[in-house]
């Protein structure tokens, strides 16, 4: 990062922050004719679209040249499977304690008691979601140049992987292209900086566009159930991840958040971690003192199947329904929601609207009526901006926890 990062995150913060409030302006009064049009659907729809394609831009590059960078340093073959299988089973872990978390609060609080449903309550068309057997034969590409036109990150993690090992193995031929891949590491790394600096003006457009098409009205007939699912976010995020940090690796969380904090407004106002992964790797390697060799490893792995704060949604929503429409799913009922919420974190990675299509997989295995997403939607756009925030947070915590057991954190940068 940067040598202004305060004042940079400062900046980020102040755009956001001045993007919410005109957002919310334009929403209230219900501007038509030349601003909205001009102004709303012109000026910053361009400037955040344009915003967004620039870093979706480098995390096909980025996260290609950084594994394979990363896995060509290894020297020892084994070291990655170790590193794979910590990495997999801690997202998988954080996983099932998320959705667990927020089934105990949202069923001790009942989010849907006194909730009546209106005529306007939008409807919900389920996609189908990937059969067990397509998402692991998918998870290997047949064409790798078409799985990097198509940004399907678990078929580019696998092949880079692959090219990484193939280094290792050629001997002085692979350290020759090795170096170059070093080299392209750098220059790509220097393009997020560039990008980094424009920052605070892509979050404003993004956040100003969110808030004045949904604005805070949205947010009134389901006050009970975006406020439950917002409390168990910043619970997760900060309680969870924090103890996590301190118990795993005597690492100080302040530290962390403190560091980490222009990443969360980052996916906060990308509402993606795909989006989010080149400033994710940046910071993690440069600010928290992870080496490439596991940041290039377990942050894209993270943006693909680190989905805690969508399975937190799940939770939420589950119970919500099922008190809603007087259904009692019982104890079993809740343990099938962890058990598929957990699994269908990975088995729907890269299925476009995620989290809807995982939780009609939720509500089909236990019984509850999909048309009950209906009644979620609403608020859903500005809750899975806070969603991406967790994910990305989660893709950093179990980074550093995964380099401080293989001896691949600089406690010193992280420290200073």
């Amino acid at each position: 990062m940067t040598t202004n990062g305060p004042k940079l995150t400062r900046r980020i913060l102040i755009w956001m922050f001045s993007g919410i409030v005109l957002g919310s302006i334009l929403n209230y009064f219900k501007f038509g004719g030349a601003i909205q049009s001009f102004l709303v659907e012109g000026v910053i729809e361009v400037g955040g679209r344009i915003f967004l394609s620039s870093l979706k831009l480098l995390v096909v590059p980025m996260v290609f040249v950084s594994l394979v960078a990363g896995a060509g340093a290894l020297d020892d073959i084994k070291k990655l499977g170790r590193l794979g299988s910590r990495t997999f089973g801690l997202y998988i872990v954080t996983t099932a304690l998320a959705i667990s978390l927020a089934l105990v609060v949202a069923l001790l609080i009942n989010p849907g008691e006194g909730f009546v449903m209106t005529s306007a309550t939008a409807t919900f068309d389920v996609k189908a979601s990937p059969s067990l057997v397509d998402v692991i034969a998918n998870i290997f590409p047949s064409n790798p140049i078409e799985s990097m036109a198509k940004a399907e990150m678990l078929q580019i993690i696998v092949f880079a992987l692959l090219f990484g090992i193939g280094l290792t193995l050629a001997g002085a031929a692979g350290k020759r292209i090795l170096a170059l891949f070093n080299d392209l590491n750098e220059v790509v790394m220097k393009m997020v900086m560039l990008l980094i600096e424009l920052a605070p003006y892509g979050v404003f457009c993004l956040l100003t566009k969110v808030f004045a098409s949904q604005g805070f009205s949205a947010i009134i007939p389901m006050a009970k159930y975006f406020f439950v699912v917002l409390f168990i976010l910043i619970i997760h995020a900060t309680v969870v991840y924090g103890s996590m940090l301190k118990i795993l690796t005597g690492l100080n969380p302040m530290k962390f958040f403190k560091k980490f904090s222009e990443v969360m407004v980052f996916g906060f106002s990308t509402s993606s971690s795909n989006a989010t992964l080149p400033v994710t790797m940046e910071v993690t390697e440069k600010k928290l003192g992870v080496n490439n060799s596991v940041a290039s490893f377990t942050i894209p792995l993270g943006a693909t199947v680190n989905m805690d704060g969508t399975a937190i949604m799940q939770g939420v929503a589950t119970v919500f329904v099922a008190s809603v429409y007087g259904i009692d799913i019982g104890l079993q009922g809740y343990l099938m929601v962890i058990l598929t919420a957990t699994l269908a974190s990975i088995g729907t990675a890269g299925v476009p609207g995620v989290g809807l299509v995982m939780l009609a997989m939720v509500f089909n295995q236990v019984g509850l009526p999909v048309e009950g997403i209906g009644l979620i939607i609403g608020v859903d756009r500005l809750l899975d901006m806070t969603r991406t925030a967790v994910n990305v947070t989660g893709d950093a915590v179990v980074s550093c926890i995964v380099a401080k057991a293989e001896n691949q954190l600089d406690v010193d940068v992280y420290n200073s």
